[in-house]
């Protein structure tokens, strides 16, 4: 018995209809259809969302039986490796992006270090660096890429803001001076209460989802 066949039997059995699988599962009728039929095979997620909805094992719908599953157990690996590796590719998109911001604003305030630091400290400062770090973690959280090590984002956080310098604007009678300020503590506050912000949201997305 197939993979299909165990999926329509554990259905009829429960006494729901396709269009009823369907709309628990989040799917069209006709993939429903696809997968009892072996046209298609259910993702693993699926898969767990039925033996719930059916109320079967997942080890009735998935285990062996001589060359049974073969083709599915396959599929899943496949499918498991692509999920993986477009997580991956996320990960290195997501933190790529991040500290090459972060990297162009320690380039600008380390070189400069008078009025031109000042003309782009808001858009760096306070939009740029702060925005791409709240949806950073944000994303972290929400897709749980390091699972409890999701926290760590915090610490690293606090340092990229900390070793972001200040330059205060001083003029007095017809002298402009700069005082160049490093390390920026008041900006790792900023840091920190940004990544908190944005992890706590994505957990509260995450767990709300689930």
């Amino acid at each position: 018995m197939e993979i299909g066949s165990k999926l329509k039997k554990a259905r009829n059995e429960t006494g729901i209809t396709q269009e009823q699988a369907a709309e628990l599962l989040g799917v069209s009728r006709q993939t429903v259809s696809n997968w009892e039929n072996n046209k298609s095979y259910p993702d693993i997620i699926s898969v767990i969302k039925m033996s719930e909805i059916y109320s079967v094992s997942l080890d009735h719908l998935l285990k062996e039986e001589k060359s049974m599953n073969r083709t599915y157990r396959e599929f899943l690996e496949e499918s498991t490796n692509t999920v993986k590796a477009e997580k991956n590719l996320g990960m290195i998109v997501l933190f790529s992006a991040y500290f090459v911001i972060w990297a162009a604003a320690m380039i600008v305030f380390w070189q400069t270090k008078g009025p031109l630091t000042e003309e782009l400290g808001v858009i760096f400062r306070w939009i740029l660096l702060p925005l791409l770090l709240f949806v950073s973690t944000v994303i972290v959280a929400k897709n749980d890429y390091f699972g409890k090590g999701n926290w760590l984002c915090v610490p690293a956080a606090a340092i990229t803001f900390l070793t972001v310098p200040y330059t205060v604007l001083a003029e007095e009678m017809d002298t402009v001076t700069f005082t160049f300020i490093f390390p920026n503590f008041m900006y790792m506050a900023a840091g920190i209460i940004i990544s908190v912000c944005g992890i706590a949201t994505g957990t509260f997305w995450r767990k709300k989802h689930k």
